[in-house]
């Protein structure tokens, strides 16, 4: 390992500092380095405050001058929500620039590092650009397609079922694996269902705060996709703390029904334009995206679930597959039939893990070219 790769790495681990507090902005990491000793750090923690290289030159003082800077993405070079970055660097006399990957942003791509080197700035880029990418590959996601990275997340009997016959649910899996969705609460900004799951269950759709290192303060943006808005003004989720967005079809977005939920506490109703009965789900994503969510956990149900996997538009999945078999039961996925193998959805990259006894799968999604 290079010098410059061992203290990429360390700038990516102070990056995870920000982990579930920066969206809509990526987590990034920042080390200044001199003399073969680090002498300041920072990490972004939340957006529309100072950015990684900032806290970490304010930390580094005077030590800056001549020093290293490394840092996980590429500095910005836009007015924001705070002063370009770019300008912070040039202030205190560091002399090389070390990044792990270039900015997706237009406002930004490629141009901090044309600025901090026109300026004179020795500039390395490509540390580690891997790690650093998939680091915020949520960000990268929403900037470049307009849409936020989608997790679907479904717990399962080894039956391949969601609940019985009857709809009972509770519990397909364990503490461990319960517990574990909590935990992806905490740091995925956004947590979608589908209306059907809100009437079967009346969830809350909240993230029980299990750790002292996420703001306890924080809830995900709650979502329901919800186009004949059937959601009741008596729903768990509209009163629990957090914001929450129903996405119907424009015809609802004006009804009586729209105003009952919107009265309810802090509830957007959110028009989006309807194909073939159903809502636009690119449409509905684009939505969610400018709310300043770089990814939705999407929940269930079976229909929604397989609506946006029929439109190519789950990125990921997670599954819990529990040590339980029933002989008759609501499936995972509830949509369109197919018809043979070929059509199947294929998972790359896929990690396994055990929490208590459940089996956890989480994949890549691979959509097959031309089917």
């Amino acid at each position: 390992m290079t010098e410059d790769e061992r203290y990429m790495r360390m700038a990516l681990e102070v990056a995870r500092l920000g982990e579930g507090q920066t969206s809509p902005n990526p987590m990034v990491g920042a080390l200044v380095v001199r003399d073969g000793h680090v002498v300041g750090q920072g990490a972004h923690l939340m957006a529309g405050t100072p950015h990684a290289e900032v806290h970490a030159l304010r930390m580094a003082g005077d030590a800056a001058l001549g020093a290293t800077l490394y840092v996980t993405l590429e500095p910005c070079n836009h007015h924001g929500r705070t002063p370009p970055c770019t300008d912070a660097i040039l202030a205190t006399g560091v002399r090389r620039v070390v990044v792990a990957t270039l900015d997706v942003d237009p406002r930004t791509a490629g141009l901090g590092v044309k600025r901090l080197q026109e300026a004179g700035i020795d500039v390395t880029v490509g540390v580690l650009e891997e790690e650093a990418r998939e680091l915020n590959r949520h960000f990268f996601h929403r900037v470049t397609t307009g849409r936020p990275y989608v997790i679907y997340k479904v717990a399962m009997t080894l039956s391949g079922h969601v609940a019985a016959s009857n709809g009972h649910s509770q519990y397909v899996t364990g503490v461990e694996a319960r517990e574990d969705v909590h935990r992806l609460r905490q740091v995925i900004p956004a947590i979608g269902v589908g209306v059907g799951t809100v009437l079967a269950d009346n969830p809350e759709l909240t993230a029980r705060h299990l750790d002292t290192g996420v703001r306890r303060d924080r809830q995900p943006l709650r979502v329901v996709f919800d186009t004949r808005l059937r959601t009741p003004p008596t729903a768990r989720l509209l009163a629990a703390p957090g914001r929450t967005l129903v996405l119907t079809s424009e015809r609802m977005a004006s009804s009586p029904a729209a105003s009952r939920l919107a009265a309810q506490g802090d509830v957007r109703i959110v028009p989006v334009p309807e194909r073939g009965g159903h809502l636009d789900l690119g449409a509905a994503l684009a939505a969610i995206a400018a709310e300043g969510a770089n990814a939705l956990l999407l929940e269930g149900g079976p229909t929604i679930a397989a609506a946006l996997l029929q439109d190519r538009l789950i990125d990921e999945v997670r599954v819990y597959v529990a040590p339980k078999l029933l002989a008759s039961g609501l499936p995972a996925l509830s949509g369109a039939l197919t018809q043979s193998m070929a059509e199947a959805v294929s998972l790359h990259g896929v990690r396994t893990e055990w929490l208590g006894g459940d089996l956890v799968l989480t994949g890549r999604v691979q959509y097959r070219e031309g089917v």
